[in-house]
């Protein structure tokens, strides 16, 4: 059985595809990551399940058949309030979760606190759509806040690179946010935080970019620096109106 490249696997390496299984480099933080994932699948939530590790050393992931949201974006409402709502399964899940003391994750930007472990790329790009909606690509799991990471998703999936038409934006992130179920205070903290967390992101890429630092600095080259200063010049123009459409003033 041959091995099929997948796309994506930016900051994961080259990503394969073998028969039902995905094949991607182990890390430090792998087992740490893996005994994460278990523990939301044990609590009913659908992430692809961890089937270990190959004769090559590499992780075995279970492959989710489907089409990536990334290939069709916009979602609609509906599909929307249907990703908030995962957000936040992952996420009350995540909240059971303690890690053990000696865990390892990989963080190439750190959370503002460690309420939860999180995804922390929650985006189109890691989202699998068909017969099952799944979130993939954990590697970079970790520590952080339901703010924080939800902030990352609804940028990805309701603002993106800043070439949407502003009203059409604002009324996905209110759908994504009211999936979520978020209360009045992070509705209030959401626009502050969009804009904080896109920040983060353009930093890393433009200090990998000066230091040669990888992937990301081959990231930046190739376009995504680009894509986040005019995700982060968008996130910050309307943000009153983000926080009209949430109801947070």
């Amino acid at each position: 059985m041959s091995e099929e490249v997948l796309a994506g696997g930016n900051a994961s390496g080259t990503v394969m595809r073998l028969g039902e299984t995905v094949r991607k480099s182990w890390s430090e933080a792998t087992p740490s990551v893996t005994r994460f994932v278990r523990a939301l699948r044990a609590a009913g939530v659908d992430v692809p399940e961890p089937r270990g590790r190959d004769e090559q050393g590499r992780q075995v992931v279970e492959f989710v058949p489907g089409t990536p949201a990334i290939e069709r974006m916009p979602l609609d409402a509906d599909e929307l309030r249907r990703v908030g709502s995962m957000i936040r399964e992952i996420h009350d899940a995540g909240a059971l979760y303690t890690p053990e003391a000696d865990a390892v994750w990989r963080t190439a930007i750190p959370a503002p606190a460690a309420e939860l472990v999180c995804h922390n790329d929650l985006a189109p790009w890691n989202l699998i759509t068909g017969d099952r909606w799944v979130f993939i690509d954990w590697d970079a799991a970790a520590p952080s806040t339901r703010l924080w990471d939800l902030a990352y998703a609804a940028q990805a999936f309701a603002l993106s690179g800043g070439e949407r038409d502003p009203e059409s934006a604002a009324r996905d992130l209110a759908a994504i946010v009211d999936g979520y179920r978020a209360d009045d205070v992070m509705r209030r903290d959401l626009p502050q935080a969009m804009e904080e967390r896109t920040a983060a992101m353009l930093a890393l890429l433009e200090g990998a970019h000066a230091t040669g630092d990888e992937p990301w600095a081959s990231m930046y080259a190739n376009g995504h620096g680009e894509h986040w200063a005019k995700a982060l010049a968008f996130v910050r123009e309307h943000r009153a109106r983000w926080a009209r459409s949430l109801g947070g003033v």
